[in-house]
């Protein structure tokens, strides 16, 4: 009984006790520190103003009159401060007729997408047996992207369309894996060995994206 008392009475102490860790509502990133594996530095409390809190870009439209016919415009840490240590983020994407943003990852991240305007066809590739799911998305359908996964987005119509995408990360990075291979100096005869592509295969996609070797 003794031990049962002793016992409720430490934890009552301990609920007591004032965390020695300050309570910090917020870490608006500053920007003019490099970032690192945790984010931003903090801005110093006096300078943090509502702007920081704010981001009016998503309201714009991408340009897209680019090779892939799409725009992203994210709100990140590194354009929207005020996201930087929360865990979320959010970005807008453009896509022409025909646009198409290729198979990426976001290694930081998982993703939600809901549809604004237009249709798109959009999927992803799981890392258990390769299973591909992917389905048309209209106006209001929302759909999400598991951390990590290859996914892809595709304008399925023959207007323009218009998404918002939110993010579990402040900074989810971004890898497109055909700028991967073929945009960089990668050597053709490994990216060719890695991917079962032959030379001209190789070197045509080099060229049309901007890679050397």
């Amino acid at each position: 009984m003794f031990h049962i008392f002793f016992l409720f009475f430490f934890s009552l102490q301990l609920l007591s006790f004032p965390s020695h860790a300050a309570v910090q509502d917020f870490c608006v990133g500053d920007l003019s520190l490099p970032e690192g594996p945790a984010g931003y530095s903090c801005k110093k409390p006096a300078k943090v103003t509502v702007n920081d809190f704010v981001f009016s870009g998503l309201g714009v439209t991408g340009n897209t009159s680019n090779l892939i016919k799409a725009a992203v415009t994210p709100a990140f840490s590194a354009q929207f401060p005020g996201v930087n240590g929360l865990g979320i983020s959010m970005a807008r994407l453009d896509l022409a007729v025909d646009g198409v943003v290729p198979l990426h990852t976001h290694p930081g991240g998982s993703e939600v997408l809901v549809v604004v305007e237009g249709t798109i066809c959009a999927g992803f590739i799981s890392s258990s047996a390769n299973l591909v799911y992917f389905k048309s998305l209209k106006k209001g359908d929302i759909m999400v992207f598991p951390q990590g996964l290859l996914h892809f987005q595709i304008n399925g119509g023959g207007t323009p369309a218009i998404a918002f995408v939110s993010f579990s990360s402040p900074s989810p990075g971004l890898q497109i894996t055909a700028f991967a291979l073929f945009a960089n100096n990668l050597p053709s005869a490994l990216v060719e060995k890695t991917t079962f592509l032959d030379d001209a295969q190789v070197k045509k996609l080099k060229a049309v994206l901007g890679g050397t070797g």
